[in-house]
């Protein structure tokens, strides 16, 4: 039977800002988690599995790590990370899988399944793929060479619910226990069919290509020799990983999204391979541009992540779309920004959903933006994307606070934010991230 290393992971995993108006108000989330892993290591020992508990490090990469140089073929690899949020209805245990990869989503249900089972009041937010995520993607993850999933139990600041939590600890390592008893039994049987690695077929924009890509543990792998001639420039990204398979050198296909290469999986497996799309690759991330998404698509992409944010808050995405041709300004990157500064309208920070602020923004007596209606915060954050990308005069008056406070034209791309609008060394990544998701849900990426 394979090992199952189970690792606690604390802090901001997808690398979030630290935000003074709310550091403090989490409970101890790296105590919790390790109390946590060590409930569940002997009781699965007690089960007759081979358990490893991965060390307490001071960043997630060194566990990889550590993990990386002790794993073989059948073991599995589960994180375990705790989160806290000010709403009531983002409370529960979510699973991240690698996305693209069907067995991995597979696993990750099996243990949200068993994990019910034994804790049915704290509910499942399902499995999700970690694109979803703040920066896009989890290395927890990605980066290791066995499978791997990350779950993630949240609950809200108040400590009621803290106490509950802790109540719980005991079922809730056994249901993790139940979870990981079933996935391992699943990951054993693959390993010792045979069907480790596999053959898949490969298009590229839509046509066949003629060389064969490989599956190994669910993830599909095109050959380097590929990706050159999709234009990537891999020497701009040396920690991705390369594995060399008879001869071939090989990388991860979703390890490319990044790069604007999407993969889309077709009947039986064929995995077509897409580096054109009806976004220009180079105007990706530029400010003053036109966007590519319409009303509608807007709107089931806030839908998908927000329900009650359509009823809030009407006509928004049309509004964003007028307020960006009139300037100029990219609409899908503005509502990107916006999904992200807000939390998809949940808000749940020291911006009020009655600010009418939905960039951010600040005011002149460094306090918060707030605006009389729903327009012209959306009006505010159009401009002051427009003062950060654009010499060009506003068409309308401005109502952005600080617009004259900017030096002009000084931030083109949306990667030039960074620092500038937001001081977290991943805010144009995680902007990026959104961006992406938006272009999926439309089917233009």
């Amino acid at each position: 039977m394979g090992r199952i290393f189970i690792c606690a992971i604390y802090g901001g995993y997808d690398g979030a800002a630290a935000d003074p108006e709310t550091i403090g108000s989490a409970p101890n989330e790296a105590r919790e988690m390790v109390f946590l892993r060590d409930l569940i290591v002997p009781e699965l020992r007690n089960r007759s599995f081979e358990v490893v508990a991965v060390p307490d490090f001071d960043h997630p990469r060194l566990s990889i790590d550590w993990i990386d140089k002790r794993a073989k073929p059948g073991d599995i690899a589960l994180g375990i990370h705790a989160d806290a949020y000010a709403q009531s209805q983002t409370k529960g245990v979510s699973t991240f899988y690698i996305a693209k990869n069907g067995e991995r989503k597979n696993h990750a249900q099996m243990l949200l399944l068993a994990f019910s089972s034994r804790v049915p009041d704290l509910p499942s937010l399902g499995a999700k793929p970690d694109t979803v995520t703040g920066t896009g993607s989890l290395s927890f993850c990605r980066r290791l060479t066995i499978p791997s999933l990350l779950m993630e139990i949240g609950f809200k600041f108040d400590s009621e619910d803290r106490q509950k939590i802790q109540a719980y600890r005991r079922e809730i390592a056994l249901g993790i226990a139940d979870g990981l008893v079933t996935w391992s039994r699943d990951a054993q049987m693959q390993a010792t069919s045979g069907n480790h690695t596999l053959p898949v077929h490969l298009k590229v924009n839509g046509e066949s290509y003629p060389e064969s890509g490989i599956s190994i543990d669910g993830n599909v792998h095109i050959s380097i020799d590929l990706a050159d001639r999709l234009g990537v420039n891999l020497a701009l990204n040396p920690l991705m990983r390369r594995i060399r398979y008879r001869g071939i050198v090989y990388v991860k296909a979703i390890e490319l999204r990044d790069l604007n290469i999407s993969i889309v999986s077709e009947i039986g497996k064929i995995y077509n391979i897409r580096s054109k799309h009806a976004f220009n690759g180079e105007d990706f991330d530029r400010i003053m541009c036109a966007g590519q998404t319409t009303a509608n698509q807007l709107n089931d992409f806030l839908a998908a992540n927000t329900p009650a944010a359509i009823e809030q808050f009407p006509n928004l995405p049309q509004i964003y779309i007028e307020e960006a041709k009139a300037e100029g300004v990219n609409h899908d990157l503005a509502f990107a920004q916006m999904c992200l500064e807000t939390r998809f309208l949940t808000f749940g920070g020291a911006i009020l959903p009655e600010f009418n602020n939905f960039g951010s923004l600040g005011d002149r007596q460094s306090e918060w933006a707030k605006f009389i209606n729903l327009r012209l915060g959306i009006r505010a954050h159009i401009q002051q994307l427009k003062a950060y990308a654009s010499n060009d005069l506003l068409v309308q008056e401005c109502v952005a606070p600080r617009f004259e406070l900017v030096k002009r034209g000084v931030a083109p791309t949306m990667r030039q934010l960074n620092g500038r609008w937001s001081a977290d060394s991943q805010y144009t990544i995680k902007i990026a991230a959104v961006l992406r998701r938006l272009y999926e849900t439309a089917g233009i990426f």
